[in-house]
């Protein structure tokens, strides 16, 4: 009897470990051995890559792969000065109005010649004591700044080595809206050797970024949602050939940050190539310069001189001693060509002519009175061109005052006023009505008409009082007129505004 008990209990226990063997199994409660694992789908989701995705990819690979050690990190230091009149440690320095600190920045540069030469932005090296340059294979080397060019923000700095991977200079006149680049360089001061990829966004962006005491400045950036950040300044926007077409050098922020938000632009590696090939044969640039002042050309700027669209760029004043001023070139002439370029923005003009040096002969095609005609100009270097007062002024007969003092035009949102003898002194003009008053919104402040200015043509007839003034608006209305507005003594500009009926 007890036998039996035995044998029945121990089949209990045999049959409940078996039991038991099974429900853990069953739930996955034993792991498994290394052979056993399986995780991940067994196929790609897409069977095979298209021969043309593949090409493109292995393209984007070849390039980063050949350019990006022609690509160095250039770090700078810097020495700043400090006033401490305001802080409460003053008594403490020997000098307690002014310290110096030093501080280190830097960005990216381009290797152009296998000896040393590289290419990189002046706000990078400018004020630099000390110039650094490491390449891709971690050397480092100290560098002597060749030439900058603040009117380009660009500069050259040599190391001593030779046998350098040099870049290829691509033609960036030829660039599309939407074609591919990447950008390389050296984000952030440490994120070294850093590619990214985007499409040319736009052309011609002109930001008002560079300008000299005069106002002068050379802007045609290319602008790219390729990833730029601080720390690629210098560095390469390149093709998918490997060319580079632009020099990285600003980015659009949001005001909070210095980082990018999602626009970056470039120097058009055409400008590039020629002020670098200047500072190393000479130390600086030798930019030809036409001699002329210009502006945009809008809509009622164009109707008012008969064009049949908004074309070409408005010579606003002709310099003293310039280019120009030794031919027939007038202000008020219509640049609508430069070599059989056409011209839409100012910076067009400028960009090109940054490309010749001085002593280049350049052809514009002008509209003057309705007509085209040609003319050859020999461009002179800037330097020859600053005078202490470097534009033509209109000298005309005076007139003895006889119109009234005020005139108001409310459709046109202006009131204007005779000018005194002490206004003619001021503006270096002999004739015109002064501007009192803009009304917002209205035609006149759509035109950037301000009190203050003075208003010296109508259609190219000189403006003797308000009485002829007021005439000339009667005479044109339903019409768009052409206005010679003097600023300042040496600013002048040409409006073109619509009267209403």
């Amino acid at each position: 009897m007890k036998s039996r008990n035995f044998l029945g209990a121990l089949s209990l226990i045999i049959i409940g470990v078996v039991f038991g063997a099974i429900l853990v199994s069953s739930f996955g409660w034993v792991r498994p051995g290394m052979a056993e694992v399986r995780i991940g789908a067994e196929n790609a989701p897409v069977a095979s890559i298209s021969m043309d995705a593949a090409a493109v990819n292995d393209q984007f690979v070849q390039v980063a792969e050949i350019v990006t050690p022609s690509i160095v990190q250039i770090r700078v230091i810097t020495t700043t000065k400090t006033n401490f009149e305001d802080s409460p440690f003053k008594f403490f320095f020997d000098h307690p109005d002014l310290g110096e600190r030093k501080e280190q920045g830097g960005g990216s540069g381009v290797i152009i010649s296998d000896d040393g030469y590289i290419l990189t932005n002046n706000h990078v090296v400018e004020n630099a004591e000390k110039v650094t340059v490491t390449l891709s294979t971690k050397e480092s080397f100290e560098a002597v700044v060749v030439g900058t060019d603040p009117l380009t923000d660009l500069a050259v700095v040599k190391i001593d080595k030779e046998s350098l991977p040099e870049v290829y200079f691509g033609d960036s006149d030829k660039l599309h809206v939407g074609q591919w680049v990447m950008a390389i360089g050296n984000p952030l001061g440490y994120l070294t050797s850093t590619v990214t990829a985007g499409i040319v966004s736009a052309r011609g962006r002109n930001l008002q970024l560079i300008r000299d005491a005069e106002g002068y400045g050379i802007e045609d950036f290319i602008q790219t949602d390729a990833v730029i950040n601080p720390g690629n300044s210098g560095g390469a926007l390149v093709d998918l050939s490997g060319a580079v077409v632009g020099i990285n050098t600003a980015i659009a922020t949001n005001g909070f940050s210095r980082n990018y938000i999602g626009y970056g632009f470039a120097i058009p590696i055409n400008i590039a190539k020629t002020v670098a090939e200047d500072l190393i044969a000479y130390g600086k640039v030798h930019r030809g310069y036409i001699g002329v002042r210009i502006k945009e050309v809008d809509d009622a700027l164009a109707k008012a001189v008969g064009l049949e669209k908004p074309m070409g760029i408005l010579i606003t004043d002709i310099v003293l001693d310039g280019s120009a001023a030794t031919e027939d070139i007038q202000a008020g002439d219509i640049i609508l060509k430069v070599d059989d370029r056409e011209l839409y923005q100012p910076n067009e003009l400028q960009s090109y002519i940054a490309t010749k040096r001085a002593g280049t002969t350049v052809t514009l095609e002008l509209y003057r009175d309705g007509d085209k005609i040609k003319r050859s100009v020999t461009l002179k270097s800037r330097e020859g061109e600053l005078k202490e007062n470097p534009v033509v002024a209109d000298k005309k007969s005076e007139k003895k005052d006889t119109s009234p003092r005020e005139v108001s035009f409310k459709e046109i949102g202006l009131t204007v006023k005779d000018i005194s003898e002490k206004d003619k002194d001021s503006y270096n003009v002999s004739n015109g009505v002064m501007i009192l008053n803009v009304e917002r919104f209205s035609p006149a402040s759509d035109q950037n008409l301000q009190p203050g200015f003075i208003i010296t043509e109508v259609n190219k007839s000189p403006v003797e009082s308000t009485v002829k003034f007021k005439e000339m608006i009667e005479d044109n209305r339903g019409k768009a007129v052409l206005m010679r507005v003097v600023m300042s003594k040496d600013n002048v500009n040409f409006v073109g505004l619509e009267i209403p009926e």
